[in-house]
């Protein structure tokens, strides 16, 4: 626990605090008051409150609080939600006689704060009044409907290959260091011009690595449309438990005003393993891997959250991003099943193309979108319709030519088309493009007009072509963007220019 995050619990709980001791006041005056047991990190356990609720808020002296996790016959086990120091064996316990809640609402954009609703940013205290509780039920099936709109994230890779659609629940998942917070980063910055709201949830993350993701937000104009929600890896286990639910809870809001909301939970991994340590702390008993049986509830309820609402709940849509952590590669891990049973589908990040500068490293063999496809835009499935299919055979081929010094002409030219595709599949972090600019790369390298460009001069060329399309054939690209099918009228145009463009590139021999 950091000098200064302790400070805010000392300062910036006073005025929350304060708050709620004058509302409920006289509720206080009879509610029971119980007595501290015993204290240890992030939980203690607290006697004399026969008839408290879950998780309903258990305020200590000094302004410290947590809320009742644990409820026992003879004692109820408390999760400190901040810093405990200074709370002690014999210490007065009493009932708030309300559950956690968060600030939610317009005020909170651009804005920095932690699971409590506590500026983290230096501006200034929060505008907001109105308030709502973490821990709220899913909607009803009857008040959803079919995921029908694409959420574009910018990425060629994933909106041709494993696209997204508004009220999805998709997981990324890999290794550390995989580039799996820049996915979702790129994701938040794509939503510029489309009027989502994004909420970024950042859990168990390093101080300076949080830091250099808000400031990435700050940078390229995100911030004006974002709410970021911090538990960092320094803070208290209780923090980053609450976290993802006050941060969906916050989501929820806009969703319910009618409003596309994109929340992204980095990572559940660091939280499932928070949650773990709390429920050890309580002696509750381990399961696989030491977590608790209830970890996939817990993450099940919170991301049955998201979803797709009907036009009497207002319309609104939240699409979830999940991100989780593999240990070796290993997708069979505890943590990493759960989600891939509740998400609907995964984004995988592979090791070996990270390493190899393949970036973003997504694994298109083992990435799987179940819901996104049905609302991708049309012209993606007439210009990559079968493109998931010929690069996993170009894969398997390439591993297979290894072995053999001696190939056929048709073998020969299957294995360069498949390198122009895995070089146009590559894209910088920040550098998000528009559904017309993936589709003209997509389109030069399976119409084959980059099978006599070097491929070292592809990232030129590429660029080139995606540059006379948007400022000369702006009418087909905003036909495109609005969801038009690529006609055959349209595609030659698209080539033909193209083509033209490509020339200086190309030379006599690949």
């Amino acid at each position: 626990m950091t000098g200064s995050f302790a400070h805010d619990i000392r300062a910036g709980t006073a005025t929350v605090f304060g708050r709620v001791l004058k509302e409920h006041s006289s509720e206080l005056r009879a509610t029971e008051v119980g007595k501290v047991l015993s204290v240890s990190r992030g939980v203690a356990r607290v006697t004399g409150l026969q008839h408290i609720q879950s998780e309903e808020i258990v305020l200590f002296p000094s302004n410290q609080m947590g809320i009742a996790f644990s409820l026992e016959p003879d004692e109820i086990g408390v999760v400190m939600l901040g810093n405990q120091g200074g709370l002690s064996v014999g210490d007065e316990a009493r009932r708030s006689g309300r559950l956690l809640s968060v600030p939610v609402g317009d005020e909170l954009t651009g804005r920095v704060l932690d699971p409590l609703g506590r500026p983290l940013d230096q501006r200034g205290p929060l505008t907001a009044t109105a308030r709502d509780i973490c821990e709220k039920d899913a909607p009803d099936i009857l008040d959803r409907l079919p995921v029908t709109e694409p959420l574009q994230t910018g990425i060629k890779v994933i909106d041709a290959l494993v696209p997204i659609g508004r009220g999805q629940r998709e997981l990324i998942v890999g290794d550390r260091q995989t580039g799996k917070t820049a996915i979702a980063l790129d994701t938040i910055l794509n939503q510029r011009t489309s009027g989502v709201v994004c909420v970024y949830c950042a859990v168990g993350q390093r101080t300076t690595a949080v830091a250099s993701a808000i400031n990435d937000l700050r940078t390229y104009g995100a911030m004006d449309y974002t709410v970021v929600v911090v538990a960092a890896g320094d803070s208290s286990p209780g923090l980053q438990y609450v976290a993802p639910f006050a941060a969906t809870t916050i989501a929820e809001r806009f969703m319910e005003q009618g409003r596309d909301v994109l929340i992204v939970y980095d990572d559940l991994t660091a939280h499932a393993r928070a949650y773990r340590e709390l429920s050890l702390l309580l002696r509750r008993p381990p399961g696989r891997e030491a977590f608790p049986g209830d970890i996939f509830y817990l993450h099940s309820r919170m991301l049955e959250r998201s979803t797709h609402l009907n036009e009497h709940r207002g319309g609104g849509s939240l699409t979830a991003l999940a991100i989780a952590e593999t240990s070796g590669q290993n997708l069979s891990g505890y943590i990493p099943t759960n989600l891939i049973s509740i998400t609907d589908g995964q984004i995988y990040l592979s090791p070996d193309l990270f390493q190899k500068g393949q970036l973003p490293a997504v694994d298109v063999g083992r990435s799987v979108s179940r819901v996104g496809g049905k609302t991708q835009r049309p012209a993606y499935r007439s210009v990559s319709g079968d493109l998931r299919l010929s690069y996993a055979q170009f894969e398997e081929l390439e591993a297979f030519s290894r072995f053999s010094s001696r190939l056929d002409p048709a073998t020969l030219a299957a294995l360069e088309r498949g390198r122009r595709v895995r070089a146009i599949l590559k894209q910088t972090q920040y550098e998000t493009l528009s559904v017309s600019e993936q589709l003209a790369s997509l389109l030069a390298v399976t119409e084959g007009l980059l099978d006599d460009v070097q491929l070292s001069q592809i990232p030129a060329a590429q660029s080139s072509a995606r540059q006379a399309v948007t400022s000369q054939l702006r009418d087909i690209c905003r036909q495109i963007s609005d969801g038009t099918d690529l006609s055959d009228q349209h595609r030659e145009q698209l080539c033909n220019l193209m083509n033209r463009t490509l020339e200086p590139y190309r030379t006599s021999a690949p």
